[in-house]
């Protein structure tokens, strides 16, 4: 993993401690994406919900887990 990952990991970590609220590259490294996947689905409205914090995209830890739950397909549970 590089430097700037490992980075990005633990300002994951000490933000869903401190803060609910995760930039881009935060909440895909949360979901286990690429962050140009996440932009994607941001224009293609499939994604999840996000908010605009000034010029700053933000995504909420609980829309993430309430996006990724969506997604659950049954079986899948294996």
């Amino acid at each position: 993993m590089a430097k700037s990952e490992d980075s990005e990991l633990a300002r994951a970590a000490k933000a869903r401690i401190e803060s609910p609220f995760l930039n881009p590259l935060q909440a895909a490294h949360y979901l286990g994406l690429e962050e140009r996947t996440l932009r994607r689905y941001r224009s293609k409205k499939i994604g999840p919900a996000y908010r605009r914090h000034g010029k700053n995209v933000r995504y909420h830890i609980d829309d993430l887990i309430a996006w990724s739950q969506r997604l659950r397909r049954a079986g899948d549970d294996v």
